[in-house]
């Protein structure tokens, strides 16, 4: 049986359970459509209903739709296509998905309500509804919280099929990176280094998965920085870039610093990486994701001892509450149909969930590590003075250390993981990178 086949009939299996589970008998799930700017006709790029493309790779295809019957084991995929002369229709090749799925082309909603008939007012409708004649349609319930939590619980494990195609957007995302990285070092602005990302993989910017950051020199400190100077710098020194791709849905989400040259920055690149690739040895089942979150600062308090930015060891350093300045987001999160993927801080199926942490609020991942599981690994540095406001009565930081970082602004390494087996992980991004002699 093919990766798909078998993707597909674990998706029926996690559909039947969740269905049964929630007390609906089917499924109505909408692709969605463009929704245009306030006070405009003018709509932002689509982006696909993450529980469609869950089914079948199509993420160009609005107003379409899925529709699932309990335990029939075979979705129908009503497949929209407007006849329109203002746009290009919609180009969906042949492919093995249309094997294990009842297609139907339509060019009319109605056509497909008629299709499905008094069983749409039994279905749980999953999608957005802001639109007619979609916000009319009669369905049993509308995005129902407990559908959607057992849902999105059991797809933090990934199929194989799923785990290529990541595999494959970390491929597209790393050739990017590389070239990215070579216009750093041409001394190219960060919006020439933007386009030279793009350009490595033939991308439109709307079909990268996330504004992507390109902060050169202090504006490394800015977490979600995606402003994109014209003008290159007066002097280089550092390079921060997070940047990711789509493969058929599923998405890649890489971070790469850089120094221009040999000395402070470039040993605390090196020191980061190597912490970071300390953090990979330490996954594994059965490990709690928020132990390893503070496993992550107990190592970033050592680079701030081994630095000289703070005076102390490290588990001083962490308890202070220094490192929560110096590296205030989370270690990572879930990865696959979306960026930050879904499920982090649900407990089991039924909908119950972790709190948030107080002391790590930021943190998108608390539970358990398990087998199958993809999720992002990305400790970082910076220095961000809103943060360090709080400790600037510190004797224990060394201010001057702290003003030689700031030109820099900070350091983050991130890879995507996939967890295996007693420890035996796959690395997509590491592996990704030596495959083009890159890393």
């Amino acid at each position: 049986m093919s990766a798909y086949a078998e993707h597909i009939k674990t998706v029926c299996e996690r559909f039947d359970k969740a269905l049964a589970d929630t007390g609906f008998d089917s499924t109505l799930i909408y692709s969605g459509q463009p929704r245009v700017d306030f006070l405009d006709d003018n709509a932002p790029p689509y982006r696909v209903n993450p529980l469609f493309k869950y089914w079948v790779p199509v993420t160009e295809s609005p107003k379409s739709a899925i529709f699932y019957r309990k335990g029939s084991q075979r979705p129908t995929v009503y497949l929209f296509q407007a006849k329109d002369f203002w746009h290009a229709p919609v180009n969906v090749p042949e492919e093995e998905w249309q094997q294990y799925v009842d297609l139907k082309i339509i060019d009319d909603l109605s056509v497909m309500t008629d299709d499905i008939g008094s069983a749409l007012a039994n279905a749980a409708f999953i999608g957005e509804d802001f639109a007619e004649p979609v916000h009319s349609w009669n369905v049993k319930a509308r995005n129902p919280q407990n559908l959607i939590d057992h849902l999105h619980f059991h797809r933090a494990v990934k199929t194989e099929w799923e785990v290529e195609n990541l595999r494959e957007a970390n491929k597209l995302a790393a050739k990017a990176h590389v070239a990215a990285k070579e216009a750093f070092y041409a001394e190219k602005s960060e919006l020439e280094i933007h386009h030279a990302y793009l350009a490595a993989i033939d991308f439109r910017e709307s079909q990268v998965p996330y504004n992507s950051i390109v902060a050169l020199n202090s504006h490394s400190a800015i977490l979600h920085y995606d402003v994109y100077d014209t003008e290159p710098p007066k002097q280089f020194r550092s390079f921060l870039i997070d940047a990711g791709a789509r493969y058929r849905g599923y998405c890649a989400d890489i971070t790469r610093s850089y120094a221009y040259e040999e000395g402070f920055y470039a040993d605390l690149v090196e020191a980061m990486d190597n912490a970071q690739r300390d953090l990979l040895s330490e996954i594994k089942p059965g490990v709690n994701y928020y132990d390893l979150h503070v496993s992550m600062h107990l190592k970033v308090a050592q680079i701030l001892s081994d630095f000289g930015f703070i005076s102390g060891d490290a588990q001083s350093i962490y308890d202070k509450g220094y490192t929560s300045a110096f590296m205030p987001h989370g270690l990572g999160h879930f990865i696959g149909l979306q960026v930050h993927d879904v499920g982090g801080f649900l407990k089991s199926d039924d909908g119950s969930s972790y709190e948030r942490s107080e002391r790590h609020p930021f943190l998108r991942l608390l539970r358990d590590i398990e087998e199958g599981q993809v999720f992002t690994i990305e400790p970082g540095l910076y220095v961000v003075d809103q943060l360090l406001e709080e400790h600037k009565d510190s004797g224990d930081i060394n201010w001057d250390k702290v003003d030689e970082l700031r030109p820099y602004g900070g350091v983050r390494i991130e890879d995507s993981i996939v967890v295996g087996k007693d420890g035996n992980n796959e690395n997509l991004t590491r592996d990704a990178f030596k495959a083009l002699g890159a890393e």
